[in-house]
């Protein structure tokens, strides 16, 4: 029976490429068959990567079946995996967050969990001598997944092994860093064929704390502008969205990869409190520019207050 391997739902770069990762490495040097798929529409990098790497995207789908073998890659927590995830045969998990809890496995598995930037960092490591073996197109995936998540080294949650095995891939590849991923921060920076709904969803996580449920949503960017200026719509649709999704609150953070900060929206009191509290903020209007956060893992979701 052929294993899927899946990231979480609303699937960035890594959540994309490092499927694809896996299940190559699955097929191709495990001898095991293994599918990637996603649990939705790619977001624009990614769509990126897929085409500059000439890789079909992977299927999607909506929930999984009893008893089917998964790999689950990118996260370990359940509200961003399918329904029924914990009726499927889960394999392994492969991730660089910090565990969640409730998921049920039906026996011992491969849990491998480490402090990198990013899933297809550790893969390689994982493969040790047999990631010399991965063809371009895979080594192309891995490089923009590994650039994607340190925001080109620029993330507080960049290793030097992260570093390491980019600038490695990028040599194999004859590629400059530099210069690939403004191509890739442009593609992830074209928003304007979206919806606000659509944009608040695009990267974003639940996250409770003290009761209080947030959709905690990052878009990163070179190109910041774009997004605030359509500040008076997205907020609109933050309580439209926060209302269908059974959340309190968004918080919307526009990251600014070049600058390196944050503009969190803020459109009532509990933002304001929550910016205040969290991030030590000085609010005097409806949004408020927090210096030096990169990161939702590593900066925004620890510290979140209420």
């Amino acid at each position: 029976m052929t294993t899927k391997v899946f990231g979480h739902k609303s699937p960035d770069t890594d959540s994309t490429g490092s499927p694809i990762l896996w299940a190559w490495y699955l097929n191709e040097v495990k001898g095991e068959a293994a599918e990637p798929v996603l649990l939705g529409e790619p977001n624009t990098e990614a769509a990126f990567m897929l085409e500059r790497w000439n890789l079909p995207k992977p299927a999607i789908i909506g929930d999984v079946s009893e008893g089917e073998p998964v790999v689950i890659v990118d996260t370990n927590n359940p509200a961003e995996l399918p329904a029924s995830i914990n009726s499927a045969d889960i394999r392994a998990i492969i991730d660089h967050h910090k565990l969640t809890g409730g998921l049920e496995t039906k026996g011992p598995i491969d849990i491998t969990v480490r402090p990198l930037a990013c899933t297809a960092t550790i893969m390689i490591d994982m493969m040790g001598e047999d990631a010399a073996k991965m063809p371009e197109a895979i080594k192309g995936a891995a490089l923009t997944c590994i650039l994607s998540d340190t925001l080109e080294f620029r993330s507080p949650t960049t290793t030097p092994r992260d570093r390491e095995v980019a600038e490695a891939l990028a040599a194999d590849l004859g590629l400059n860093v530099s210069d690939y991923a403004g191509d890739m921060f442009a593609a992830k920076s074209d928003v304007s064929s979206f919806s606000d709904a659509e944009l608040i969803r695009m990267d974003s996580k639940e996250y409770a704390v003290d009761g209080v449920k947030f959709r905690v949503s990052v878009l990163e960017t070179t190109a910041p502008g774009v997004v605030l200026d359509r500040k008076d719509s997205l907020v609109g649709s933050m309580e439209t969205v926060a209302a269908e999704d059974g959340v309190d609150q968004v918080l919307l953070f526009v990251v600014d990869i070049l600058n390196e900060e944050a503009t969190l929206f803020v459109p009532n009191d509990m933002v304001k409190g929550v910016a205040e509290k969290s991030f030590g903020a000085q609010v005097t209007g409806d949004t408020v520019v927090l210096p030096g956060v990169m990161s939702r893992k590593k900066q925004i979701i620890p510290n979140l207050k209420v």
